[in-house]
């Protein structure tokens, strides 16, 4: 397994690797760690996999978690089906998870970077009882009015990019560290962050036949993730999950991720993490933990 944990890199987890079985044509990679009380759900975006988070899960088992990280459809060692990159679906994948193989039913801290993001607000409209805490960091929600401000920006290029079915493909074939490292750099306010190994990890990964479709899958269905939040907010009401709103300082849409999570939700704290752009857990993941802590602590009293 050429992405998994390196026994070598000092600040590598000790985690458990699974495979579960979601659906015909559908298996879920995850990673477990910890034996807290508390359990924390962490969904990477894209261009990455579980190991996104390898620098805080850690810190988070030491503070009493049980971490569940989780390869979405399409990423990492899951299956890459045709189709069910729509965020509802791939919220309902994580629901088979966590209720029929991890036996999660005790409510539980949801975490989203990047398309995480998406898919774990759209697992809070769905199973609302099931999330005490909502996390969401640096990244647009489809339906909202900054998602629409954002798309329009020139910095956001690789939207349309991504949404040209065959087109990118065909462009990105057999140049994806080249076009990873392009897309990786600038949208970080510290090279070494995402050093070589986990670069490696992240190239390893989307260099397997059908995971850049897999990926660019991922955008072509925020056209539909767009109608979906706004039916849900019209039809439900916004969340009243306590949400935590992370930004990263340097990033596009940092400053405007609490605007656009109080659009959809009632109870929003925002958190802007100093010396980060885009790749918050990596670039400053000790100030992220701290945030998170204070967070779930404070919104507990």
């Amino acid at each position: 397994m050429p992405f998994d944990h390196n026994p070598q890199d000092p600040q590598s987890p000790l985690v458990t690797h699974g495979m579960a079985d979601i659906e015909p044509g559908l298996r879920l990679h995850y990673v477990t760690a910890g034996q807290g009380e508390r359990t924390a759900v962490l969904l990477h975006g894209f261009p990455q996999t579980w190991w996104e988070w390898h620098r805080v899960i850690g810190p988070l088992v030491q503070n009493g978690y049980r971490i569940i990280a989780p390869d979405y459809r399409g990423a990492g060692h899951s299956s890459r089906p045709a189709g069910g990159y729509d965020k509802q679906t791939m919220a309902l994948d994580l629901h088979r998870l966590l209720h029929e193989h991890l036996g999660v039913h005790d409510p539980f801290v949801l975490v989203g970077h990047d398309i995480g993001l998406m898919v774990a607000h759209a697992y809070a409209r769905q199973f609302r009882d099931d999330v005490s805490h909502l996390v969401v960091m640096d990244a647009p929600l489809p339906g909202t009015e900054v998602f629409d401000r954002v798309r329009t920006d020139p910095r956001v290029w690789h939207f349309a990019f991504h949404g040209a079915r065959d087109v990118a493909e065909m462009l990105v074939a057999g140049r994806e560290r080249e076009y990873l490292q392009a897309f990786f750099a600038v949208r970080n306010s510290d090279p070494s962050a995402i050093g070589t190994h986990d670069f490696d990890v992240f190239v390893a990964a989307y260099s397997a036949p059908g995971a850049m479709r897999a990926g660019f899958e991922l955008y072509r269905a925020f056209d539909q993730d767009a109608a979906d939040n706004r039916a849900a907010l019209k039809r439900d009401g916004r969340l009243t999950v306590p949400v935590l709103a992370v930004g990263g300082v340097m990033s596009t849409t940092g400053a405007l991720v609490e605007e656009m999570m109080r659009e959809v939700a009632e109870d929003v704290t925002g958190a802007i993490v100093p010396g980060t752009a885009h790749w918050i857990a990596e670039e400053n993941p000790q100030a992220f933990v701290d945030a998170l802590l204070t967070f779930t602590e404070e919104s507990a009293r």
